[in-house]
């Protein structure tokens, strides 16, 4: 989202996105002149950013690269930027610690997470544990099967918290999505009659009103 990660601000400063993904962030990051890192786990999506970029006469340093191991020097930072990746990452802790290691003293990481509690995850929990006799899954397992790429994971905010303990200003936050209120197209395997008539059925004002905090993005604004 624009406003969490405020492009503007990042004009002249030190930038490092994780997960450059198809560009479109780091093309804003880009356009706002900042001195702009990029890295991404495969070879396919840097270099579809770098096309991107080149298409508008931007540029980026970008380069393949693990968020576990970042290839950088400590404190190198001032904005590390991932948006839905580090969820992904096999050892996300790991991942978080890299991030803390490559920001400067009062550098800022901004970092969109999955939300265990919420829209999502109780509609996947209802599907594919209640519906299917089986109540006892969790909402990790849950995830990590039926969201995304396997091993996928979510956090509540007191597990962001500890993942984020060692920065001295955390500030978290979630926000409904498009999924939580059933306004986009699902993924294939999640087609089918009973989406079909939950999306006509689903009570969007109720939740927009009364469960305004059980979005699937969990937004972390941390300062070292």
């Amino acid at each position: 989202m624009a406003a969490f990660a405020d492009f503007p601000a990042s004009q002249g400063k030190k930038v490092l996105e994780i997960g450059v993904g198809l560009g479109a962030d780091h093309q804003c990051f880009a356009e706002a002149e900042a001195d702009l890192y990029g890295i991404d786990l495969t070879e396919r999506a840097v270099e579809h950013t770098r096309r991107r970029l080149a298409l508008f006469g931007l540029s980026s340093n970008l380069s393949v690269g693990d968020a576990e191991k970042l290839d950088f020097p400590d404190e190198s930072f001032d904005l590390v930027y991932s948006w839905g990746v580090l969820h992904h990452s096999p050892n996300t802790p790991l991942a978080i610690d890299e991030v803390y290691r490559v920001l400067k003293q009062g550098g800022s990481a901004k970092v969109m997470i999955y939300h265990k509690q919420s829209m999502v995850g109780f509609m996947l929990w209802l599907r594919y544990a209640i519906l299917t006799g089986k109540p006892w899954l969790s909402f990790d397992t849950i995830y990590a099967t039926h969201l995304e790429s396997p091993g996928t994971k979510a956090y509540s905010i007191k597990e962001a918290q500890n993942l984020f303990s060692r920065f001295s200003n955390v500030k978290i936050s979630t926000t409904l999505t498009h999924g939580d209120l059933l306004e986009s197209n699902a993924g294939q395997k999640h087609r089918g009659l009973a989406l079909m008539l939950a999306r006509k059925l689903w009570p969007r004002w109720f939740i927009r009103r009364f469960l305004p905090k059980s979005g699937l993005f969990m937004l972390i604004d941390a300062r070292k």
